[in-house]
């Protein structure tokens, strides 16, 4: 009797086992929504659309786009962070995700808590652009300028709360200056501006501007990354021209609500990874000057806590808050 027990929980313990495999081996069995947080048509969403095409043909099922911008991207991740964590329902994010927490008085969800990451996509470096006319030829000649003039000069965003605003906060600290914030309803218009002479500065990622710099239109400064940019090889970074210690990059991710299988997160980072690092997708990617930057879901995890805790010393110092 004891033996026939023994074998009964065993086999109990043995199916119990392989029911994740059974279910990540039926998985996906009906189509995986993939919000975009931001308005359609940037470049959060063509990437998005991107990884949804590729993936919808290595997953046998329609990975459907579904936009759902407002609130400066809150609106979308509050969708996914409330949905079912059954692996039907993956975030596309950006640097917004961290900066939110401390931004905001009350905050509809938790970058920690209610997510599993899968993975990092993407990094996008930015460039500190002027007008020509600007009396000063590189980053220390303006940095010169600002102290000169302090709270005289403007620079440009694509809105309160977003990285690029953000970006220019940091540049305030990190410089020891104080060049006052003009939010627009897009980084473009606020680049427009520049063009025109009405804004002394602007922060945004290199695609947009990379034309008007080749043709003299706008100087840049500086690329706030790590390293050169491709697109821009010219351009020295922050580092090279005088601000050493200053590098923000605009990064992009997949989340799933937190509680998703393990199993399920897993084979969403190996196919999101492998579509990240195929040659076509690169040379999509190129395009927004933007490269490849994978990780697993730990390290993308560990990635979200450290940009969560840079942006909230950032946010204090400046002194910000939004309702």
């Amino acid at each position: 009797m004891h033996t026939k027990t023994n074998k009964r929980v065993g086999l109990m313990l043995w199916a119990a086992c392989l029911l994740p495999l059974c279910a990540l081996a039926e998985y996906p069995q009906k189509p995986i929504r993939f919000i975009m947080p931001f308005p359609a048509g940037g470049a959060t969403e063509i990437i998005g659309r991107m990884i949804g095409q590729r993936l919808t043909e290595v997953m046998g099922q329609p990975v459907v786009i579904d936009n759902r911008g407002g609130a400066g991207g809150n609106l979308g991740i509050e969708i996914a962070a409330r949905a079912a964590p059954d692996g039907y329902t993956m975030v596309l994010v950006a640097p917004n995700l961290t900066i939110s927490p401390s931004l905001y008085r009350k905050l509809n969800y938790d970058p920690v808590k209610d997510f599993a990451p899968v993975t990092l996509i993407a990094r996008v470096p930015i460039v500190m652009i002027t007008n020509p006319a600007l009396p000063a030829q590189n980053l220390k000649e303006f940095i010169a300028l600002a102290k000169s003039r302090p709270g005289q000069l403007n620079y440009g965003s694509g809105g309160s709360g977003t990285s690029l605003h953000l970006a220019g906060e940091l540049f305030n600290l990190t410089a020891g200056v104080k060049i006052v914030h003009v939010p627009y309803r897009g980084a473009t218009l606020a680049m427009n501006d520049v063009i025109g002479g009405q804004l002394q500065l602007n922060f945004i990622g290199i695609p947009s501007p990379a034309p008007h710099i080749r043709a003299g239109r706008l100087r840049a400064l500086a690329v706030i990354a790590g390293q050169r940019a491709a697109a821009l090889p010219e351009v020295p970074t922050a580092a090279e021209a005088g601000l050493p210690g200053y590098e923000v990059t605009t990064w992009y991710g997949v989340l799933m609500p937190a509680a998703t299988p393990r199993e399920i997160v897993l084979r969403l980072n190996r196919e999101i990874v492998s579509i990240m690092h195929r040659p076509e997708t690169a040379e999509r990617l190129a395009v927004f000057a933007a490269d490849p930057a994978t990780s697993s879901p730990e390290q993308f995890g560990a990635h979200i806590k450290e940009e969560m805790a840079r942006w909230s010393k950032v946010v204090r110092a400046a002194g910000l808050q939004a309702d």
